[in-house]
């Protein structure tokens, strides 16, 4: 099998999960920092400048495009190592490098915009400053993907357990606009840990209270953050008692849908990251999946981006017929 022949097969979106345009942008993107750092690294080996031309020194089995490739191709299917090497004819650990040289790169992209080519979001503070000047409501929803078992008797064990799932599991923070764009997507902590927790440990508390314009839909699982910061955060109204009249109830049932429907973006947007295959049930180190997720993130949050948005020009157009005598 040539390798001609695995990057075209492994360039299909089947395998990539991306068409042929974004592949080509992503390429080109990750083609200055990769270069850098394969420079700087062995600078610091080195401890000095270079001494020979470059170019010199020990080749690439698999070429920047094809390291990409492989990269992406692990991301989508979570394909093993040794099955991608076979493919280009390598030694394994050339695959696993390529892909531990790739998966930071990917991680660090940040998360693309609608309507602002080239503006892209890495941080919290990013988000809530983005969102303040553009007026975004934020929808902010936690998800959880199932990991492996923890070896026995190691200390922390229990705390990927996650109460909700019964499983070993790893919680993740995502926060999408009215469009379900993703906008941020990260905080990952054990299954264990509350999500209200996760909230104040990421300091996203402390950017609504640094932000006071900026207002967020969340769901049941964020009560606390709703009692705090009331006239920001909008939370499902509270069940109504047993012995509450008919009326009441079904007020409650139509505030709950409303709140519901203008959330639902958010749990759309979970929904994409599960198409990937490393997050419906991660089978790699647990160290390595917080960049895993927000590389898959953000090739989300690219095709996302291109989507038409919805949203009200300043003016509304208003036909003028002519009436016929």
């Amino acid at each position: 099998m040539t390798t001609k022949w695995a990057r075209a097969a492994l360039s299909h979106h089947a395998f990539c999960g991306l068409a042929r345009a974004h592949l080509g942008t992503v390429i080109a993107e990750l083609a200055a920092p990769w270069s850098s750092r394969r420079e700087s690294v062995p600078g610091k080996r080195r401890g000095g400048a270079r001494r020979r031309a470059a170019g010199a020194g020990p080749k690439y089995e698999l070429v920047f495009t094809d390291r990409v490739l492989v990269t992406l191709v692990h991301l989508r299917t979570q394909l093993p190592h040794a099955a991608l090497a076979q493919l280009y004819g390598v030694g394994r650990f050339t695959v696993t490098e390529a892909i531990g040289e790739m998966r930071p790169l990917l991680a660090a992209r940040g998360f693309a915009v609608p309507d602002r080519p080239g503006l892209r979001l890495r941080t919290l503070a990013d988000v809530f400053a983005y969102a303040e000047a553009e007026g975004v409501i934020l929808r902010i929803d936690g998800t959880e993907t199932q990991v492996r078992r923890p070896q026995a008797n190691r200390p922390g064990r229990r705390a990927f357990v996650s109460g909700k799932k019964k499983q070993n599991t790893i919680k993740t923070t995502t926060i999408s606009d009215g469009q379900g764009s993703t906008l941020f997507s990260g905080a990952v902590r054990p299954g264990r840990m509350h999500d209200q927790t996760a909230m104040r440990t990421e300091g996203i508390a402390e950017h609504l209270r640094l932000h006071p314009t900026v207002k967020a839909e969340v769901d049941e699982g964020y009560r606390g953050l709703a009692n705090e910061f009331p006239h920001q955060v909008s939370a499902p109204p509270r069940k109504r008692k047993a012995d509450a009249s008919l009326g009441d109830q079904h007020a409650w049932r139509e505030i709950r849908r409303r709140q519901s429907s203008r959330r639902i973006c958010v749990e759309h947007t979970n929904a994409e990251y599960k198409q990937w295959r490393p997050l419906q049930r991660y089978l790699g180190h647990r160290e390595h999946y917080a960049d895993d997720h927000r590389a898959i993130a953000s090739l989300v949050s690219d095709r996302a981006a291109q989507r038409p948005t919805a949203r009200k020009p300043s003016t509304e157009l208003v036909l003028v017929r002519t009436v016929a005598c």
